[in-house]
């Protein structure tokens, strides 16, 4: 059985690139990175535990991605550009085929977001995936929680619902075509981290956040942050193809409350509407402006008629019964 360095020497250490930011990679106590100039730091921490996060049996070439996409989503909602990154990795056991095919797709995603993996630790355990990501972005020019401002649009990038209907099907509760099926999936387990959308909304978008945990309660951490609230409209709500398959009342249930879509959410002045979807069309991302935060604490939706729907927060909770 390969030791712990043979693990980390075979499957997570590659050549830096000449052009990166990383001084000092995998191999030594410390890693070393050297922001551009007159720019900030960006970092960001999550963990992915089996049983709470995936499903035991997740294919890992899928958690591979997924490990590292919701991780730069993250740097995507502060308008950061990745640099570099660390993995903690914990496994029941040294299963080569597993590490090959998990390498594999956290490398892919690395790869075509230009960042190098600079180092980690790895130990027996139940499985565990822990990375922390490096970024950087302009001094003042992060996209924060707490600076929307009464009278801004509301956004949301791509679609929602899906990650959600992935995961139902998944457990059983839904059954859907095949084609629905595999597009839900692909949502749930290949997240797309919408960095070149956030880099791009420097300096228009006024707060942003990325949908991790459901829209109502990631928009409900930018309105707290920035003491307003908010009016959406349902109707406008970018619902999924394979969402639509679905009732009314289960498109708005997911959309608002699903979690796991790696969109961005974000606010920005009326007068930046124009170069908000030209941002989002350089970045070739579809952007939908869904309402408008307000001065009135409290997020309200309203159905076709301008009637509130009774919605209720379900953002995902780590310390909730499963």
């Amino acid at each position: 059985m390969p030791s712990e360095f043979d693990l980390i020497a075979r499957y997570f250490t590659r050549p830096t690139r000449s052009s990166s930011a990383v001084q000092l990679g995998v191999g030594d106590d410390c890693a070393l990175i050297a922001p551009p100039a007159n720019e900030s730091l960006a970092i960001s921490t999550d963990m992915l535990v089996e049983g709470r996060h995936f499903l035991p049996g997740a294919d890992p070439e899928s958690l591979g991605h997924k490990s590292l996409a919701v991780n730069l989503s993250d740097l995507a909602a502060m308008g950061a550009r990745p640099l570099g990154f660390s993995l903690a990795l914990a496994l029941p056991s040294a299963d080569e085929a597993w590490l090959v095919s998990f390498a594999r797709g956290l490398f892919a995603l690395a790869d075509n977001e230009q960042i190098e993996l600079i180092g980690g630790d790895t130990t027996r355990g139940p499985l565990n995936v822990c990375i922390t990501v490096f970024g950087s972005v302009p001094i003042d020019r992060a996209l924060r929680r707490d600076g929307a401002r009464a009278s801004d649009d509301v956004w949301v990038s791509g679609s929602l619902g899906e990650a959600r209907l992935g995961l139902e099907v998944l457990t059983g509760h839904l059954k859907l075509s095949a084609d629905d099926t595999a597009t839900a999936l692909q949502r749930l387990h290949r997240p797309i981290p919408r960095v070149s959308l956030g880099i791009a909304l420097r300096g228009l978008a006024s707060a942003a956040i990325d949908i991790s945990d459901g829209l109502i309660g990631d928009l409900g951490h930018i309105l707290e942050r920035s003491a307003l609230g908010a009016t959406i409209e349902a109707d406008l709500l970018p619902i999924g193809s394979a969402l639509r398959s679905q009732d009314h009342q289960t498109q708005h249930e997911f959309a608002l409350n699903g979690g796991d879509d790696y969109e961005l959410c974000f606010c920005a002045p009326p007068a930046q509407r124009e170069n908000v979807i030209a941002a989002a069309q350089q970045a070739g991302v579809a952007v939908t402006r869904i309402g408008q935060v307000t001065e009135i604490p409290g997020l309200r939706v309203l159905d076709h008629a301008g009637n509130s729907l009774q919605v209720h927060s379900k953002s995902f909770d780590h310390f909730s019964k499963p």
